[in-house]
Protein backbone atom coordinates (compact mmCIF):
# COMPACT_ATOMS: atom_id res chain seq x y z
CA UNK A 1 0.00 0.00 0.00
CA UNK A 2 2.84 2.39 0.81
CA UNK A 3 4.34 1.88 -2.66
CA UNK A 4 0.99 2.73 -4.25
CA UNK A 5 0.60 5.79 -2.01
CA UNK A 6 4.11 6.99 -2.92
CA UNK A 7 3.49 6.53 -6.64
CA UNK A 8 0.25 8.54 -6.39
CA UNK A 9 1.77 11.42 -4.44
CA UNK A 10 0.79 14.69 -6.11
CA UNK A 11 -1.79 13.01 -8.36
CA UNK A 12 -5.40 14.17 -8.19
CA UNK A 13 -7.48 11.08 -8.95
CA UNK A 14 -10.14 9.14 -7.02
CA UNK A 15 -8.79 6.08 -5.20
CA UNK A 16 -10.92 3.22 -3.88
CA UNK A 17 -9.59 1.01 -1.11
CA UNK A 18 -11.17 -2.41 -0.76
CA UNK A 19 -11.26 -4.04 2.65
CA UNK A 20 -8.49 -6.51 3.57
CA UNK A 21 -9.21 -10.22 3.18
CA UNK A 22 -9.09 -10.76 6.93
CA UNK A 23 -11.68 -8.96 9.08
CA UNK A 24 -9.23 -6.49 10.64
CA UNK A 25 -10.40 -2.88 10.74
CA UNK A 26 -6.94 -1.54 11.60
CA UNK A 27 -5.53 -2.79 8.28
CA UNK A 28 -8.29 -1.09 6.32
CA UNK A 29 -7.89 2.20 8.16
CA UNK A 30 -4.11 1.96 7.86
CA UNK A 31 -4.30 1.70 4.06
CA UNK A 32 -6.65 4.69 3.89
CA UNK A 33 -4.43 6.77 6.18
CA UNK A 34 -1.35 6.06 4.03
CA UNK A 35 -3.18 7.50 1.02
CA UNK A 36 -4.28 10.55 3.00
CA UNK A 37 -0.71 11.11 4.16
CA UNK A 38 0.38 11.05 0.52
CA UNK A 39 -1.94 13.98 -0.15
CA UNK A 40 -4.82 12.04 -1.72
CA UNK A 41 -8.16 13.45 -0.63
CA UNK A 42 -10.65 11.72 -2.95
CA UNK A 43 -10.57 8.32 -1.24
CA UNK A 44 -13.43 5.83 -0.89
CA UNK A 45 -13.72 2.51 0.93
CA UNK A 46 -15.08 -0.56 -0.88
CA UNK A 47 -16.73 -3.20 1.30
CA UNK A 48 -16.37 -6.59 -0.45
CA UNK A 49 -16.75 -8.96 2.49
CA UNK A 50 -14.16 -10.93 4.43
CA UNK A 51 -12.66 -14.40 4.58
CA UNK A 52 -14.69 -16.82 6.63
CA UNK A 53 -14.12 -19.56 9.15
CA UNK A 54 -16.67 -22.33 8.75
CA UNK A 55 -19.87 -22.22 6.73
CA UNK A 56 -21.66 -19.07 5.58
CA UNK A 57 -24.61 -18.20 3.39
CA UNK A 58 -22.33 -15.83 1.44
CA UNK A 59 -19.00 -16.35 -0.30
CA UNK A 60 -17.43 -13.48 1.64
CA UNK A 61 -19.44 -12.75 4.80
CA UNK A 62 -20.08 -8.99 5.14
CA UNK A 63 -19.29 -8.78 8.86
CA UNK A 64 -21.25 -5.52 8.91
CA UNK A 65 -19.87 -4.34 12.25
CA UNK A 66 -16.48 -3.64 10.66
CA UNK A 67 -17.63 -1.16 7.98
CA UNK A 68 -20.01 0.37 10.52
CA UNK A 69 -17.07 0.98 12.86
CA UNK A 70 -15.04 2.34 9.93
CA UNK A 71 -17.78 4.87 9.20
CA UNK A 72 -17.95 5.80 12.88
CA UNK A 73 -14.22 6.53 12.99
CA UNK A 74 -14.10 8.16 9.53
CA UNK A 75 -17.53 9.83 9.10
CA UNK A 76 -16.48 11.81 6.00
CA UNK A 77 -15.24 8.72 4.16
CA UNK A 78 -17.29 7.53 1.18
CA UNK A 79 -18.35 3.92 1.80
CA UNK A 80 -19.43 1.71 -1.11
CA UNK A 81 -20.78 -1.84 -0.89
CA UNK A 82 -19.90 -4.57 -3.39
CA UNK A 83 -22.80 -7.04 -3.04
CA UNK A 84 -21.54 -9.13 -5.96
CA UNK A 85 -18.32 -10.17 -4.19
CA UNK A 86 -19.99 -10.46 -0.79
CA UNK A 87 -22.75 -12.78 -1.98
CA UNK A 88 -20.86 -14.70 -4.62
CA UNK A 89 -24.12 -15.38 -6.42
CA UNK A 90 -26.55 -13.18 -8.30
CA UNK A 91 -29.65 -14.04 -6.26
CA UNK A 92 -28.05 -12.47 -3.15
CA UNK A 93 -27.37 -9.06 -4.71
CA UNK A 94 -30.79 -7.52 -4.01
CA UNK A 95 -30.84 -8.42 -0.31
CA UNK A 96 -27.27 -7.33 0.36
CA UNK A 97 -27.75 -4.08 -1.56
CA UNK A 98 -30.87 -3.18 0.41
CA UNK A 99 -29.13 -3.79 3.72
CA UNK A 100 -26.20 -1.63 2.64
CA UNK A 101 -28.55 1.24 1.77
CA UNK A 102 -30.42 0.76 5.06
CA UNK A 103 -27.03 1.14 6.80
CA UNK A 104 -26.54 4.46 4.99
CA UNK A 105 -23.84 3.39 2.54
CA UNK A 106 -22.98 5.96 -0.10
CA UNK A 107 -23.26 3.66 -3.08
CA UNK A 108 -23.12 0.19 -4.62
CA UNK A 109 -20.66 -1.56 -6.93
CA UNK A 110 -22.52 -4.32 -8.80
CA UNK A 111 -20.92 -6.56 -11.41
CA UNK A 112 -22.81 -6.49 -14.72
CA UNK A 113 -22.25 -8.47 -17.92
CA UNK A 114 -24.31 -8.77 -21.13
CA UNK A 115 -24.02 -12.57 -20.90
CA UNK A 116 -23.11 -13.43 -17.28
CA UNK A 117 -22.84 -17.18 -17.81
CA UNK A 118 -20.15 -16.57 -20.44
CA UNK A 119 -18.06 -14.30 -18.21
CA UNK A 120 -14.44 -15.42 -17.88
CA UNK A 121 -14.46 -14.95 -14.10
CA UNK A 122 -17.00 -14.80 -11.27
CA UNK A 123 -19.85 -15.66 -13.64
CA UNK A 124 -22.20 -16.75 -10.85
CA UNK A 125 -22.18 -13.31 -9.20
CA UNK A 126 -22.81 -11.20 -12.29
CA UNK A 127 -26.14 -9.97 -13.65
CA UNK A 128 -27.33 -8.56 -16.97
CA UNK A 129 -27.89 -4.82 -17.45
CA UNK A 130 -31.63 -5.54 -17.53
CA UNK A 131 -31.43 -7.36 -14.20
CA UNK A 132 -29.37 -4.51 -12.77
CA UNK A 133 -32.12 -2.09 -13.77
CA UNK A 134 -34.69 -4.25 -11.98
CA UNK A 135 -32.53 -4.49 -8.83
CA UNK A 136 -32.05 -0.72 -8.70
CA UNK A 137 -35.75 -0.02 -9.26
CA UNK A 138 -36.76 -2.34 -6.41
CA UNK A 139 -34.34 -0.88 -3.89
CA UNK A 140 -35.96 1.31 -1.24
CA UNK A 141 -34.11 4.57 -0.53
CA UNK A 142 -34.73 5.85 2.98
CA UNK A 143 -33.99 9.23 4.53
CA UNK A 144 -31.08 9.60 6.93
CA UNK A 145 -33.22 11.85 9.11
CA UNK A 146 -36.41 13.88 9.12
CA UNK A 147 -37.60 17.20 10.49
CA UNK A 148 -41.06 15.80 11.25
CA UNK A 149 -41.67 16.98 14.86
CA UNK A 150 -43.95 14.04 15.69
CA UNK A 151 -41.31 11.57 14.55
CA UNK A 152 -38.54 13.37 16.44
CA UNK A 153 -40.57 13.42 19.64
CA UNK A 154 -41.38 9.71 19.42
CA UNK A 155 -37.79 8.92 18.53
CA UNK A 156 -36.59 10.64 21.69
CA UNK A 157 -39.11 8.66 23.73
CA UNK A 158 -37.80 5.39 22.30
CA UNK A 159 -34.19 6.44 22.85
CA UNK A 160 -34.91 7.39 26.45
CA UNK A 161 -36.41 3.95 27.07
CA UNK A 162 -33.42 2.28 25.42
CA UNK A 163 -31.01 4.35 27.54
CA UNK A 164 -32.83 3.33 30.72
CA UNK A 165 -32.81 -0.35 29.76
CA UNK A 166 -29.14 -0.20 28.76
CA UNK A 167 -28.23 1.24 32.15
CA UNK A 168 -30.15 -1.59 33.81
CA UNK A 169 -28.33 -4.11 31.59
CA UNK A 170 -24.94 -2.72 32.59
CA UNK A 171 -25.91 -2.76 36.26
CA UNK A 172 -27.02 -6.39 35.94
CA UNK A 173 -23.75 -7.31 34.20
CA UNK A 174 -21.81 -5.61 37.00
CA UNK A 175 -23.82 -7.59 39.55
CA UNK A 176 -23.12 -10.83 37.67
CA UNK A 177 -19.39 -10.11 37.51
CA UNK A 178 -19.33 -9.39 41.24
CA UNK A 179 -20.77 -12.87 41.82
CA UNK A 180 -18.19 -14.30 39.39
CA UNK A 181 -15.39 -12.73 41.47
CA UNK A 182 -16.76 -14.30 44.65
CA UNK A 183 -17.01 -17.64 42.84
CA UNK A 184 -13.39 -17.26 41.74
CA UNK A 185 -12.28 -16.67 45.33
CA UNK A 186 -14.26 -19.73 46.44
CA UNK A 187 -12.65 -21.90 43.74
CA UNK A 188 -9.20 -20.65 44.73
CA UNK A 189 -9.81 -21.46 48.40
CA UNK A 190 -10.86 -24.99 47.45
CA UNK A 191 -8.18 -25.50 44.77
CA UNK A 192 -10.73 -25.99 41.95
CA UNK A 193 -10.07 -25.15 38.30
CA UNK A 194 -11.65 -22.10 36.67
CA UNK A 195 -13.28 -23.88 33.74
CA UNK A 196 -16.09 -26.25 34.66
CA UNK A 197 -17.07 -27.67 31.28
CA UNK A 198 -20.36 -29.22 32.35
CA UNK A 199 -21.52 -25.92 33.85
CA UNK A 200 -20.48 -23.98 30.74
CA UNK A 201 -22.29 -26.50 28.54
CA UNK A 202 -25.42 -26.09 30.66
CA UNK A 203 -25.31 -22.28 30.31
CA UNK A 204 -24.51 -22.37 26.59
CA UNK A 205 -27.44 -24.69 25.89
CA UNK A 206 -30.07 -23.25 28.24
CA UNK A 207 -29.74 -19.49 27.65
CA UNK A 208 -30.57 -19.63 23.91
CA UNK A 209 -33.67 -21.67 24.81
CA UNK A 210 -34.74 -18.94 27.24
CA UNK A 211 -34.11 -16.37 24.52
CA UNK A 212 -36.13 -18.24 21.90
CA UNK A 213 -39.15 -18.33 24.20
CA UNK A 214 -38.92 -14.54 24.53
CA UNK A 215 -38.54 -13.92 20.81
CA UNK A 216 -34.84 -13.08 21.03
CA UNK A 217 -32.33 -14.45 18.50
CA UNK A 218 -30.72 -17.63 19.79
CA UNK A 219 -27.54 -16.92 17.81
CA UNK A 220 -27.30 -13.44 19.33
CA UNK A 221 -27.59 -14.85 22.86
CA UNK A 222 -24.97 -17.53 22.13
CA UNK A 223 -22.50 -14.85 21.02
CA UNK A 224 -23.39 -12.70 24.02
CA UNK A 225 -22.75 -15.51 26.48
CA UNK A 226 -19.49 -16.41 24.78
CA UNK A 227 -18.31 -12.86 25.55
CA UNK A 228 -19.66 -13.02 29.10
CA UNK A 229 -17.93 -16.35 29.64
CA UNK A 230 -14.59 -15.04 28.35
CA UNK A 231 -14.81 -12.07 30.71
CA UNK A 232 -15.75 -14.39 33.59
CA UNK A 233 -12.70 -16.55 32.89
CA UNK A 234 -10.47 -13.47 32.70
CA UNK A 235 -11.69 -12.20 36.07
CA UNK A 236 -11.34 -15.60 37.76
CA UNK A 237 -7.88 -16.06 36.26
CA UNK A 238 -6.78 -12.74 37.80
CA UNK A 239 -8.08 -13.88 41.17
CA UNK A 240 -6.50 -17.35 40.90
CA UNK A 241 -3.06 -15.96 40.06
CA UNK A 242 -3.08 -12.94 42.34
CA UNK A 243 -0.20 -13.08 44.78
CA UNK A 244 -1.27 -12.73 48.37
Amino acid sequence: VQDIADSLRGVRIPVMVKNPVNPELSLWIGAIERLHQAGLTDVAAIHRGFSRYGSSQYRNPPTWQIPIELKKRCPELVLICDPSHIGGRRDAIQKISQKALDLNYDGLMIETHPAPDMALSDASQQITPQELSRVLQELVLRNCSTENPDYLMRQEEFRARIDRIDRELVEILAERMAVVEKLGEFKKQNNVTILQMERWKEIFESRPVWAEKLGVSEEFVRKLYELIHLESIRKQNEIMNKRE
